[in-house]
């Protein structure tokens, strides 16, 4: 088993021990050290981190496994790993926010089915690197999410539908419902925040720039200046009180990227200091009104909530304005009780003549560049060992080439539905493979080549298609 050293100064973090590929070891070895740096490996006397996932501004992220869990649970260990440029003054402020992610997760994650757990927060002090000084690392350990972020699938797929981000933009909203109503601002919302899970669940992640409010906190509280560029409001990036209508408007941002496949800088006008999207691509007069008004620079001019923001996209938008943004209402920061609920927005009036809501329809299945390669290959491979099959018994008659697209219809549409998937393909390719052999129709080699040269011609077609359609997806 390798194991991936946490020590940020480590030369070479990678260590390989052969006694914990044994079960028995695994679960009872006390500690292992760095060979490179005497970093003690097992953290928390659980955790053992097996590679880096990556790095940001305040700490590195890695995939671990809890070996006192019967499948050995994978999770993610995130390290408070700060620059070495920060006054004393911004490290107190970067570790609180570390600290502050850890409480929001405990409080939040247990009860939403779209924020992960926490499993553990844990200080560690540990001998410093050629020194005789003592480090005090911290360590967050939190569930798992195993899928891609709306990042990764923009920068794989190109823009999305407008149906996939009405998908988005209700899951999300739901979600910070949630987290309004609990007294926090997320204050950090982008595209590569919002994991989608492989079964299509979507996830909001990254609570390290969480805005609590305490009590005694004035209407005005200046809050801390951590922001994304590009998805940030003014009030955010000034420095100024956050609200509600601070997340709404970064939420607004990510659609808007994601439905135009740009990036936010592009979609820019600074000249005219205002927000330009909706060239060259056609969305819904209401999708495009919801997301406008998201969109306003002032809070007040927005949506006052992700509740009223929920019932302008499923039903007829509210025609009255909306109040002054409101700060969240007082609560202590973390309490495993239920706050107090804050007031929902008045419900809209209802007419008969009203057109008909907007429903966010359910995306179809996504699929990585890698995916759609591979299945390519399989439904290339099976084709030709079809063509070869069916020639031989039917001809090519009407009736084999009937036969022949019937078969391949179902197998595009069983990968479709992700019936078949995966490791099931190269089964589905096994046995259809034994089965032809079986019959004796071609030589086996013969047999192979021509399935195998079936496969490359579909892998190309499929190559060609999917560059062609990110040309053309940049320019409508």
């Amino acid at each position: 088993m390798q194991l991936h050293c946490t020590r940020p100064s480590c030369p070479r973090p990678i260590n390989t021990f052969a006694d914990l590929d044994t079960p028995a070891t695994l679960k009872t070895v006390q500690q292992k050290f760095c060979v490179a740096c005497g970093m003690p490996l097992v953290l928390g006397s659980r955790y053992l981190p097996l590679k880096l996932l990556g790095k940001g501004g305040f700490g590195a992220a890695y995939l671990a496994c809890d070996r006192y869990t019967p499948t050995m649970r994978q999770c993610v260990v995130k390290q408070f790993q700060p620059s070495g440029n920060l006054s004393p003054e911004q490290l107190r402020v970067a570790q609180d926010l570390f600290e502050r992610e850890a409480q929001v997760l405990e409080v939040l994650g247990d009860r939403h089915p779209q924020i992960p757990d926490l499993y553990a927060f844990f200080p560690l002090i540990v001998p410093g690197l050629g020194t005789t000084q003592q480090e005090e690392l911290f360590y967050l350990v939190q569930e798992f999410i195993d899928g891609q972020d709306l990042e990764q699938e923009l920068e794989q797929q190109g823009a999305f539908s407008e149906a996939a981000v009405l998908e988005i933009l209700s899951s999300i909203l739901k979600v910070l419902t949630f987290v309004h109503e609990n007294h926090t601002i997320h204050r950090d919302i982008k595209p590569s925040n919002i994991m989608r899970r492989k079964d299509g669940r979507l996830y909001l992640l990254d609570f390290g720039a969480v805005k609590q409010v305490t009590q005694g906190q004035s209407q005005g509280a200046k809050s801390t200046g951590i922001y994304s560029m590009g998805f940030a409001p003014p009030e955010q990036m000034s420095g100024g009180a956050v609200y509600p209508s601070t997340d709404l408007y970064a939420l607004a941002v990510t659609c808007v990227t994601l439905v135009t496949g740009k990036p936010a800088g592009d979609l820019y006008d600074s000249y005219r200091n205002t927000w330009d999207w909706q060239q060259g691509i056609q969305v819904s007069p209401r999708l495009a009104s919801v997301l406008n008004r998201m969109l306003k620079a002032a809070p007040d001019q927005r949506f006052a909530s992700a509740k009223e923001v929920l019932q302008a996209v499923t039903q007829v938008p509210p025609i009255r304005q909306s109040p002054s943004p409101q700060s969240l209402p007082s609560a202590p920061p973390v309490t495993p009780s239920p706050p107090a609920s804050s007031s929902p927005a008045p419900p809209p009036p209802r007419s008969p003549a009203s057109p008909s809501p907007v429903q966010a329809a359910t995306a179809p299945p996504r699929f990585s560049l890698l995916e759609t390669l591979g299945g390519a290959a399989f439904t290339g491979f099976e084709g030709g060992l079809a063509a070869v099959a069916l020639g031989s018994f039917l001809g090519t008659t009407l009736a084999g080439s009937g036969a022949w697209l019937l078969f391949m219809a179902v197998l595009v549409i069983l990968q479709w539905r992700r019936v078949i998937e995966r490791v099931d393909l190269l089964i589905v390719a096994a046995i259809s493979l034994g089965i032809v052999l079986i019959l004796r129709v071609y030589p086996w080699l013969t047999l192979l080549i021509l399935a195998l040269i079936a496969a490359l011609v579909m892998v190309a077609i499929a190559t060609v298609f999917w560059l062609v359609y990110r040309i053309v997806s940049r320019f409508f």
